[in-house]
């Protein structure tokens, strides 16, 4: 059963996940998960991307993250490759440990009638968060309604990341009371939400929301890891303090929790760096497991929390 799960979801919403980081006053790459798209894998592998250069670029510029819905006739550099490889679309998230910014992570998808999921971006206007961008693939309702949602401090998902500003994961979105779009998150097919603050030099308030459908989810399994006693010198361990895999139920145990080290493994390799880890190989990951992004959150300028997410 937990292999045939891992195989009938075998098309994901996000197709490519990129690092880039800055080194000599540009943006280079750090690390990718391209699957089967060599030739666009190879054509990044050569790019580097100036600050405003490029959608990494626009990011780091911009100090916000970023949608970006068509790649053709667009500031997008790699376009040529992208439409090669069907992919049309991307969001970019800055990285910054108060004005320093730590890197640049993308996500590219391909748009068509099967790819249901949501990357949204969600910003504070009048007292409210509303949607500023976001991607859907082919959930054209809940995109619809999303578009038409506001979220006080504390209300959904969006707002729940707001008033805590720190990452929460909500359950059964299409049932869930505390998921304002339920109905239409039933009706679209999404299951599990994950929402993150992504702190900007200035202090304007962005909130970042992954949906994920079962027939094309954005991962398999989400983890939320508590940084803050590493960055206040009382450890250098990060603590698992929530997750959600459709296969294996609870991950943590709250007598017995699981750590991380700096420098050790994946979390602990972000824990140590403050930047975002990308990997395809699959070696020293949970069972069934072929990739893992790993996403740090500094708040206040210090290492907050670590959201991993696996396929």
């Amino acid at each position: 059963m937990m292999d045939t799960v891992l195989d009938a979801a075998a098309r994901t919403f996000i197709q490519v996940t990129e690092v880039w980081v800055p080194q000599d006053g540009k943006l280079v790459l750090a690390s990718g998960n391209y699957g089967d798209l060599d030739a666009f894998k190879a054509a990044s592998g050569k790019e580097s991307f100036a600050k405003g250069e490029g959608l990494p670029g626009k990011a780091w510029a911009d100090a916000r993250p970023v949608v970006l819905k068509g790649f053709e006739n667009s500031y997008f550099k790699r376009a040529e490759a992208a439409k090669e490889a069907g992919l049309t679309s991307g969001v970019a998230i800055p990285v910054f440990a108060g004005d320093e910014l730590k890197a640049v992570l993308t996500v590219l998808c391909g748009d068509d009638d099967e790819r249901i999921g949501a990357i949204e971006v969600w910003t504070e206007a009048d007292g409210v968060l509303k949607l500023d961008d976001g991607y859907y693939g082919a959930a054209k309702q809940f995109e619809w309604v999303s578009q038409h949602t506001q979220f006080p401090r504390g209300q959904g998902l969006p707002g729940g990341v707001w008033a805590a500003s720190t990452p929460m994961l909500m359950r059964d979105l299409g049932s869930g009371y505390k998921f304002i779009r339920a109905e239409s998150a039933g009706k679209a097919g999404l299951t599990t939400g994950l929402g993150l603050p992504v702190p900007v030099p200035g202090g304007d308030v962005f909130i970042l929301t992954l949906l994920s459908a079962l027939g094309t989810p954005i991962a398999r399994r989400f983890e939320i890891w508590d940084a803050r006693a590493a960055t206040m010198g009382h450890s250098n361990e990060a603590v698992l303090i929530d997750g959600i895999c459709e296969r294996e139920g609870k991950l943590w145990d709250d007598e017995n929790p699981r750590r991380a080290t700096a420098w050790q493994g994946r979390i602990g390799r972000v824990l140590g760096s403050g930047q975002p880890v990308v990997e395809s190989d699959g070696a020293g990951l949970p069972a069934g497991y072929a990739s893992i992004v790993a996403l740090p959150i500094h708040v206040g300028g210090a290492l907050s929390h670590i959201v991993a997410w696996y396929r």
